[in-house]
């Protein structure tokens, strides 16, 4: 199985699992993905989701470039595939509940935009990173694009875009590309995940929710985001944060 769910109590990890190909994605991969996505953030007893290799010192190579160089002459072809990595991306980048990066080994292309749509990303310190559309003759997307540009700004998205470099895990921790360095991410993005996991998942949610919103261009509250404030005080949650404090003791979400 090229990619699999599993779950340890409230954490699920998504893990790629393709080493004879460096992780690349195929279109059966691209249309998968979702479908699993979908499947945590359905579980109830899921609260925050890590993407990571199944195999130590490998991310993700990227696009299955073979298939690429195979199957692209078709027009429906085509189509599906764009369809697919959109919906993959669209999927960790809109899933209600916070997903994190767990990078170890090089994130390239595809991968990286794939580890670009999570809300957070955890690399080794022997990562590598970076987008290679220039190097291959291909057009990314505005969505992906735009995700880039979101996390570095429009100035480093061009470089990377522009010359196809690999970035060192250093420099892209310091462009903001990823957000920390660990030599071991998965036990880190465990870490992250259980600390997220055991704070008030209806605050978590909606923090996520209203930061969309403000990437994809809302600059001012609406009806829904008022209430979205007013409500939290109406929540179960809210009442257990407050007893807590009170009573000088960690509260049970």
């Amino acid at each position: 199985m090229t990619l699999r769910l599993e779950r340890e109590g409230a954490i699920a990890r998504l893990l790629i699992d393709r080493p004879e190909r460096r992780n690349a994605m195929n279109q059966a991969m691209w249309e998968l993905l979702p479908v699993l996505v979908r499947e945590a953030m359905e579980d109830d007893a899921v609260r925050v989701l890590i993407l990571a290799s199944a195999t130590p010192r490998m991310f993700c190579a990227g696009a299955d470039i073979g298939e690429f160089a195979e199957k692209s002459g078709g027009e429906d072809w085509r189509v599906a595939n764009q369809a697919a990595i959109r919906a993959s991306q669209y999927a960790l980048a809109h899933a209600p509940k916070p997903v994190i990066a767990a990078i170890d080994g090089d994130c390239v292309g595809g991968g990286c935009g794939l580890a670009i749509a999570c809300d957070l990303r955890i690399a080794s310190p022997d990562a590598r990173l970076g987008i290679t559309p220039a190097k291959l003759g291909i057009v990314y997307s505005l969505f992906d694009t735009k995700l880039l540009v979101d996390l570095v700004g429009p100035a480093r998205a061009k470089r990377i875009l522009f010359t196809g470099a690999l970035a060192s895990a250093e420099e892209a921790l310091t462009i903001g590309l990823v957000d920390e360095l660990a030599v071991d991410p998965m036990t880190a993005a465990m870490a992250l995940a259980e600390t997220i996991a055991g704070n008030a998942q209806h605050a978590v949610r909606s923090s996520k929710a209203i930061i969309r919103r403000i990437l994809d261009g809302q600059t001012d509250d609406d009806a829904e985001t008022l209430a979205m404030f007013r409500d939290a005080l109406t929540k179960p949650d809210f009442a257990e944060g407050v007893a807590a404090f009170r009573e000088k003791r960690r509260p049970s979400f």
